[in-house]
């Protein structure tokens, strides 16, 4: 069987008609929802893009893998999920973004030339990439933000877009009059971007992955895990007709928010509220310009899924394909006065997920929801059972969903973790904090959903249960301290875990127990008759003679 995993970026969980979203309508997502099972309580290890990815490539937590914010580097030698699918037999291939930053330095230490097959793997998070694009060709006085070639800026030259960068000039911006309208002015957002929709990006990817997809069947005859990986419905939020104007501020739904939340707020909630983002999301004219936008490249995105899954469909692929869809992370669009993610809130740290498993022992789920607490570092766990290879409990953190696939009795996880490291952001400076210092870390069980803030700072605490939007942090008082020291007690088992000895596994650490006597170390030996005789016969010999 193969694999399609499908990422969004910047999706919430609840902006799908199928998660219950009043306007927005996402029949095809909704389809392979119905197919499937969707889970509702999905949650990302970090809510930021480059750390959020590293553990769904890895299977691992931040502070495993080290990728703690965008920009930091996955060091050589991380196990990815191209590491782990191909040793067992399926291939693993990128159609977009991966939001990666190569170890350039740790390659150069250990020889590895960057345009070899192990370079190039090193350098694109495991995967053979088809096609990489990160989509994010910002351009400032110091130059691009990504200074990589953008495949999708070379496809809109080659048909016809003039300029060094129309991603931005025309993909990712309008036009009035003879003026460059700019995505990156949320007052552009309900223009239409300057590009016919067949060119903009997410059909450009779309086809893109239909081309992989009918190019490695041509080529190879192995298994396949594809990760297709859409830039939208991040910002900019922009997007072409017909979608630019399908959503208006009638369709915007009431920020979740109270003016209470600012009143002795937490130090790092009150700085992301009160910082430029925060402010601007605070506005409700900012709100209804940016989010029909966010909702049209949302149903633009859904359109391209029914191409994409009417096509494996029509090609008789849908029978033997796995489908994975979800998220990096979420989009605050005004919620709790913020804007962008990078705190806790379900509507940043929470996802879409939704698995369709086509073969006949996923078929007393389909259709069905699962409220089970799952981690993205669970995917990879999952995607290696589906190929056939070894459980790597010693290197992957998360745990294969097949049981919950299936219908299967499974002991599962009683609560879940989050991390974020802020120390690249101003608000660290601001709260006179040392890099080290600068982290959050996230547990939320059934009811309750908790922030641990190195530095001295307080936690945060809310009952899902009794306040699910989240708008009452319980951690002002002393009155819930017991659940604080619950969590406090996870916090502390899941940082003592094992987590670094990744080179063998504890089968084969157990193998080796006792085994070393058999190799002459005898250790608290007095005699040789307190041993097995064979354990000592090296050492029981007579004295060679000099010249025999």
């Amino acid at each position: 069987m193969n694999i399609l995993y499908i990422m969004f970026d910047q999706l919430r969980f609840d902006y799908l008609s199928c998660a219950g979203h009043p306007h927005l309508k996402t029949p095809h997502i909704d389809a392979l929802a119905a197919r499937g099972v969707r889970f509702t309580r999905a949650y990302v290890q970090s809510p930021t893009c480059g750390s959020s990815r590293m553990s769904s490539y890895t299977g691992r937590y931040p502070s495993s893998h080290g990728v703690q914010f965008n920009g930091y580097p996955l060091r050589v030698g991380e196990w990815t999920m191209g590491d782990h699918l191909r040793k067992a037999g399926m291939s693993c291939h990128l159609i977009g973004k991966t939001h990666m930053v190569a170890d350039a330095d740790g390659m150069q230490r250990l020889g590895l030339v960057p345009d070899s097959v192990i370079g190039v793997r090193q350098s694109e998070c495991g995967f053979d990439p088809f096609v990489r694009d990160d989509g994010l060709w910002a351009e400032g006085p110091d130059g691009f933000y990504d200074s990589k070639r953008s495949p999708y800026n070379e496809y809109l030259k080659s048909k016809g877009y003039p300029g060094n960068n129309p991603w931005g000039d025309f993909a990712n911006a309008g036009a009035i009059g003879e003026d460059i309208a700019s995505g990156w002015f949320m007052v552009n957002a309900d223009q239409p971007a300057n590009i016919a929709e067949e060119d903009s990006e997410t059909p450009w990817l779309t086809r893109e992955a239909m081309r992989f997809i009918e190019t490695v069947e041509r080529r190879d005859d192995q298994p396949w895990c594809a990760h297709l990986s859409y830039i939208k419905p991040h910002w900019p939020y922009i997007v072409p007709a017909p979608y630019h104007d399908m959503y208006g501020p009638e369709h915007v739904l009431p920020a979740v928010r109270r003016d209470a939340e600012r009143t002795d707020a937490h130090p790092v909630f009150a700085g992301m509220m009160n910082n430029q983002i925060g402010r601007a999301f605070s506005r409700e004219d900012v709100r209804q310009k940016v989010i029909p936008a966010y909702m049209g490249l949302i149903k633009q995105a859904d359109d391209q899924m029914g191409h994409l899954f009417g096509w494996l469909e029509a090609t008789g692929r849908l029978k033997d394909t796995m489908i994975v869809l979800t998220s990096d992370h979420g989009d605050y669009l005004g919620d709790h006065w913020l804007g962008e993610k990078n705190l806790f809130h379900e509507p940043s740290i929470k996802v879409p997920l939704i698995v369709y498993d086509p073969r006949s022992a996923a078929d007393a789920t389909r259709g069905t929801i699962c409220d089970a607490l799952i981690e993205s570092i669970d995917l990879l766990p999952t995607f290696l059972e589906i190929a056939g290879g070894e459980p790597a409990p010693h290197i992957l953190e998360g745990r294969s969903l097949m049981p919950l696939l299936h219908g299967e009795p499974i002991d599962w996880r009683d609560h879940a973790i989050a991390e974020f490291d802020y120390a690249t952001l101003p608000l660290s400076e601001e709260l006179g904090l040392d890099p080290k210092d600068a982290r959050l870390f996230m547990v939320v069980d059934d009811r309750w959903k908790f922030m641990h803030a190195e530095g001295g700072l307080r936690p945060m605490l809310f009952d899902l249960q009794n306040d699910p939007d989240e708008l009452v942090d319980l951690a002002k008082t002393d009155a819930h301290q017991e659940v604080i020291d619950l969590m406090y007690n996870r916090l502390l088992a899941w940082g003592v875990r094992m987590s670094q000895r990744v080179t063998l596994s504890d089968a084969q650490i157990a193998a080796r127990r006792g085994k070393s006597a058999r190799k002459g170390i005898l250790l608290g030996v007095y005699e040789a008759a307190e041993v097995d005789e064979t354990l000592t016969e090296a050492y029981r010999r007579q004295v060679p003679k000099p010249g025999s």
